[in-house]
């Protein structure tokens, strides 16, 4: 297995046969983000194709020395695919070893979506949630949302979720998770009321050609974090002035996208300054935060890589044979 010409598949369930922890999570992605500075890491802006049917289609592409892999994440967003049966992205992840090119493994993208993006999330809000967090609200209740709350559960002291959703399948799923957790679940009817009150809001709605912005910054009680990994789709812009610092994944990325996630005169930096720490995190309890985000390469990259490294040693997933 450990053989270069042999490259490695690994599905959803080889995966999660993995057990990678949360810590492991936070850990492999803060070293890459932290390899940005000593230029050993390299990614570029993501790219992205929206025919008028819906459709979301999305590229990523990141590298590095150590772990020495480079990533390409390719991804399609249809909502169509609920009615197939189907979820509505699917996508993949190829790995080659950066020094030779040489293909290491095909890793299925959907796991590792959920789980970097989360772990961006918990990175993001180990610097700009209170500590002491207990009450946490979703609007959204798909994938995204069970993967931030298996992370966040294991770094904040939650005691209580709230979920929101445009159908009561997926929120009432979220509930019976966290319930299943040892967690209050509330099952909430407006999104107003989902946040009155909570120390963590999690924002996952899709992301579709339109969508009318139904959640208000104002809202928030003071000392409130945000995580939006829907690009700020679902949030009032007239209400963002209302939040004291807002954290975006990648500056040179956001740079290059051509609809801004937020009002540019409104960003403290990105999460590259928040882990170097050229960006001050929360700096009193009483400040309203957020981390608005499209998703940044190199969380592709560090996860694949960790799940092949991890893979290798355990002798886990399948074989597909020499590629070159």
């Amino acid at each position: 297995m450990n053989s270069p010409a042999q490259v490695l598949y690994l599905s959803r369930e080889s995966l999660e046969s993995l057990d990678i922890t949360t810590g492991e999570v936070i850990e492999c992605m803060e070293h890459l983000i932290r390899g940005l500075q000593k230029s050993r890491v390299w990614h570029a802006p993501k790219s992205v194709i929206q025919p008028d049917d819906s459709r979301y289609m999305m590229s990523t592409l990141s590298a590095a020395d150590d772990p020495p892999y480079l990533a390409v994440k390719s991804v399609v967003l249809n909502p169509r695919n609920t009615d197939r049966g189907l979820p509505q992205i699917n996508g993949l992840i190829m790995v080659l070893d950066s020094d030779t090119g040489i293909p290491v493994a095909v890793v299925d993208g959907n796991w590792v979506t959920a789980v970097r993006t989360a772990g961006a999330s918990a990175i993001a809000a180990r610097r700009l949630a209170r500590p002491d967090s207990r009450v946490m609200a979703f609007i959204g209740c798909g994938v995204q949302a069970h993967s931030h709350l298996k992370l966040f559960a294991d770094v904040f002291p939650l005691q209580e979720v709230r979920a929101f959703g445009r159908g009561s399948t997926n929120r009432d799923a979220l509930c019976r998770t966290a319930e299943e957790m040892g967690l209050v679940a509330v099952a909430s009817d407006t999104a107003h009321s989902a946040v009155d009150n909570a120390d963590i809001i999690v924002s996952s709605v899709t992301i579709t050609a339109k969508i009318d912005p139904f959640i208000d910054p104002r809202w928030l009680k003071p000392g409130a974090f945000i995580s939006s990994t829907d690009m700020a789709i679902p949030w009032m812009r007239e209400g963002m002035p209302a939040l004291d610092r807002i954290i975006i994944d990648d500056r040179e990325q956001e740079s290059a996208m051509p609809n801004p996630m937020v009002d540019t005169g409104l960003i403290s930096g990105d999460i590259t300054d928040l882990v170097n720490g050229q960006t001050a995190g929360r700096t009193r309890p009483g400040e309203r935060t957020a981390f608005v985000f499209r998703g940044i390469a190199l969380g592709d990259l560090a996860l694949a890589g960790l799940a092949v490294d991890k893979a290798r040693a355990g002798s886990t997933g399948e074989i597909l044979g020499p590629l070159c």
